[in-house]
């Protein structure tokens, strides 16, 4: 999640400092003495359970989901708090006031290729210091099992709040947004919402999640130097790990040309394997999450650099490398693509980068995920993307046989009243006076509230993990989350 600060002076119409509850430090020391094992072991049993959206089958009725929320209602009953299943979303409540504080979350997770964990990733690794590794520690598990000992030491205190404080816990956050906007239709907009799904310190800009996908469609006729096999990426969210190829009628010169590119190409590690009439070319990049390319090395777009000077046969395979060189390149700004590429002066540029590539039949259809910043209409975007389009169709010869683009709105808040409150909180419990409101590439369910801010869990200047294939979540990190939630939850509370 690129994160970009600016001083809130010049931006934002947020209210000056205020004094934080005068037990606020009191309340968070007894929250982490009293449950931060607690905390552990119940992330510990939320990982265990695969959340990951199928097509085949809703949320509501995936076993998975059912487990997993049986364990959020046995949570619930355990620590003293009202819930309600409501098929897709979850709420778990304290208190009975009128007015209230929704805490948003999402109980499923990107999916996790096993080949590439130590161990099992729904199963959590502590084999590194400090660490507990494994799929949605940071995103967004650990988050839940936090707000709930949060909420649970509020309670234990027995600190009177003016609002209710209620845990929201979407099932489809990753996958479908469809059911929460629907829900939220009749779901009473809160006095205070805030997502636990971005990074500290207040976010309060959000870029738009946005798609383009080509797909290629034509056949080699086998007899000059051409590829096949083409594959690379996992999901459309995550900055590719893997891509490979195979190589055909390639003379030793070429093969020798390509070993000694793939040597200048830095970052990233390429295998050559002889294969039956041709050569499988591999690499191994680094995954990220796609909000934050720059945090990971694209193997589909390294892969394809390799080729970038080769003349290559038509096929769709041959294709998309082309695609993929000529309109994105290692480029992670969209600065090939066009006049796609622009930037706001506080959520910064807008990225695009290749993520996946599905394969059906000699169909190939490329994922370009992108994250775009306010300051370009959505009309002038798709024809921006249609005219590049259109040019490099003509320019190769080449007639895709469909291009889908879908454009995300992005969010950009001004006036949201809770948000200097929260910014209060994380300087109090880090001491960075310097922490300001912050940008992200990621897209929330923030989008859906009214003047809903995000509050962590990811600290600025790290590398955020969630959607990688080494996800984890600190034990440090999970103490200062579980300080800072109590305080927001208590602040906010009496607000």
């Amino acid at each position: 999640m690129k994160k970009l600060a600016l001083a809130s002076a010049l931006l934002f119409a947020f209210s000056a400092h205020a004094q934080l509850h005068k037990n606020i430090d009191n309340v968070a020391d007894y929250a982490v003495n009293t449950y931060q094992n607690a905390q552990v072991h119940t992330l510990t049993n939320l990982v265990a359970f695969p959340t990951v959206n199928k097509d085949s089958i809703p949320a509501p009725q995936n076993p998975d989901f059912i487990n997993f929320k049986s364990v959020l209602k046995m949570k619930a009953a355990e620590l003293g708090f009202d819930y309600q299943d409501l098929g897709y979303t979850v709420l778990i409540g304290m208190g009975k006031q009128t007015d209230k504080v929704t805490v948003v979350t999402h109980g499923d997770v990107q999916p996790a290729n096993a080949s590439k964990w130590k161990q099992n990733p729904f199963i959590i690794d502590t084999s590194e210091p400090g660490k507990l590794v494994g799929r949605g520690t940071e995103d967004d598990k650990g988050a839940i099992a936090t707000a709930l000992y949060a909420m649970k030491a509020i309670k234990d205190k027995g600190i009177e709040l003016n609002n209710r404080i209620e845990l929201m816990i979407y099932m489809a956050e990753e996958s479908d947004w469809g059911p929460l906007t629907e829900f939220m239709k009749t779901y009473e907009q809160p006095k205070y919402a805030v997502t636990i799904d971005a990074s500290y310190p207040v976010v309060v800009a959000e870029k738009g999640w946005s798609l383009i996908s080509p797909t290629f469609n034509a056949i080699s006729d086998q007899k000059a130097v051409y590829v096949s096999d083409l594959a690379g990426g996992a999901f459309k969210s995550q900055i590719p790990e893997d891509a490979s190829l195979v190589l055909h009628n390639a003379n030793e010169s070429l093969i020798d040309s390509l070993k000694a590119k793939a040597k200048t190409l830095s970052d990233v590690e390429f295998n050559f394997e002889e294969q039956g009439k041709g050569l499988k070319i591999s690499i191994k990049g680094m995954s990220a999450h796609s909000s934050e390319p720059e945090s990971g090395v694209n193997a589909i777009a390294h892969l394809s650099e390799l080729f970038k000077d080769v003349a290559l046969e038509n096929n769709s395979d041959g294709q998309l490398i082309k695609f993929v060189n000529q309109l994105i390149g290692l480029d992670l700004h969209g600065k090939q693509f066009g006049d796609i590429a622009y930037k706001h002066d506080f959520m910064g540029p807008m990225t695009v980068a290749p993520t996946v590539i599905e394969r059906s039949g000699n169909k190939l259809t490329l994922a370009v995920n992108a994250r775009r910043p306010v300051g370009k209409s959505e009309d002038v975007l798709k024809q921006q993307i249609e005219t590049a389009v259109n040019q490099w169709q003509a320019n190769n010869n080449v007639t895709l046989e469909s291009i889908d683009t879908v454009i995300g709105n992005p969010m950009l808040l001004d006036n949201a009243p809770h948000a200097q409150k929260l910014l209060d909180i994380f300087k109090h419990f880090t001491g960075d006076e310097k922490a300001d409101f912050v940008s992200i590439g990621g897209g929330t369910n923030a989008k859906l509230f009214d003047n809903a801010v995000s509050f962590g869990p990811s600290m600025p200047g790290k590398r955020y993990t969630g959607h990688s294939e080494h996800e984890f979540i600190t034990l440090e990190q999970l103490e200062l989350n579980l300080r800072m939630y109590t305080a927001m939850m208590i602040e906010l509370g009496n607000m």
